[in-house]
């Protein structure tokens, strides 16, 4: 099994890479442009590094190069080692609830790679590595990945809501009665409403992405930065190109004069189209309450046209999603330590 590491930034994609994701039916975040343009702008970049067996690959793999929140502010230039010490996350940042390793349909032999990558990671990065964090995995991958020396650990669960519906009507009917008349009331609210313009829609051109990305930030800021929390948040750049590309849903609520007041991006996929980013003005600036549920209206209407399999709507407020019909799933947290890699 050969492995081959791939800077997004600078590098070419991988051969063959492009049939391996629609093999494997990846989110539109595995796209290697789309990695690139966002490790541009991270402080913490992505590779992408593949497995191959022969000529066919085998496994892809989101690496976050992570340093401590006292080094440079800025990423290593590409082609570089980082410098001190670091330590690597197998991570898909705005994915949640998905890992960052996926393989080919059918691969079996998957526990034996994630040791000889773990080998690998180390000659590639060096001595300054202490180790390698995997994120967001299943149970299967967690126990095989456990051992000696190695920590595993149950984290909060993700969301997902099963399709069991024909339309939109159908998960309505689904739900408690108390929070059925509620998401109704609130719906007519909205529509009623001469001063608020609802948009929805993909691949999106009429959508200021520096006003994204300033309600991004403002509203990660109010709530408080998560404990451990690697990632970087998109930039007006890459949300310029990000939101005007067919596979991406953006919902935006903004006065009648065209203030943003709220944004939703929305993942398509087949089988399981994803929340993404909700960010909102406080409510006391916004005006119109209920914005936030009537986004998964939204997104339940376009899983049941999609005719998709679930809808995933990532970790956190579980309660209030529960109450919406979406169940949890179990994933887990998995630290390596240099000493045990690969052992």
């Amino acid at each position: 099994m050969k492995f081959a590491f791939h800077d997004p930034r600078v590098d070419p994609a991988p051969v063959g890479w492009a049939a391996f994701s629609s093999a494997a039916r990846l989110h539109l975040v595995w796209d290697y442009e789309l990695m690139g343009l966002e490790a541009w702008g991270a402080r913490n970049p992505q590779l992408l590094v593949v497995a191959a067996e022969g000529d066919e690959l085998v496994a892809g793999l989101s690496v976050m190069l992570c340093r401590p929140r006292l080094s440079p502010r800025f990423a290593p230039a590409p082609g570089r080692r980082p410098l001190g010490p670091h330590w690597a996350e197998v991570y898909q940042p705005w994915l949640s609830g998905f890992p960052g390793i996926v393989f080919a349909p059918g691969f079996a032999d998957r526990l034996a790679l994630v040791r000889e990558f773990e080998r690998q990671l180390g000659r590639h990065l060096g001595p300054g590595l202490l180790g390698v964090v995997y994120r967001s995995i299943g149970e299967d991958l967690a126990t095989g990945i456990g051992g000696r020396g190695r920590v595993v650990k149950r984290v909060d669960p993700t969301t997902v809501l099963e399709n069991r519906f024909e339309s939109e009507e159908d998960w309505f009917a689904s739900l408690p009665s108390a929070r059925r008349s509620a998401l109704r009331r609130r719906r007519r609210r909205i529509e009623e409403n001469p001063d608020l313009v609802v948009r929805s829609g993909p691949g999106r051109d009429d959508v200021d992405s520096a006003v994204v990305a300033g309600l991004i930030r403002e509203h990660r800021a109010r709530y408080g930065p998560l404990k451990m929390d690697t990632r970087t948040l998109p930039s007006a750049g890459f949300l310029h190109r990000f939101l005007r590309r067919p596979d991406v849903h953006t919902l935006t609520y903004a006065t009648a004069d065209g203030r943003l007041l709220a944004v939703n991006t929305l993942l398509d996929h087949p089988d399981s189209p994803t929340m993404q980013h909700w960010a909102a003005l406080p409510l006391h600036e916004r005006g119109p309450q209920g914005l936030y549920f009537d986004s998964y209206v939204h997104a339940v209407r376009l899983l049941t046209e999609r005719g998709a399999k679930e809808l995933s709507a990532g970790r956190g407020m579980v309660e209030l999603k529960e109450q919406l019909g979406f169940r949890t799933r179990t994933i887990y947290t998995a630290a390596v330590p240099r000493p045990v890699l690969g052992r």
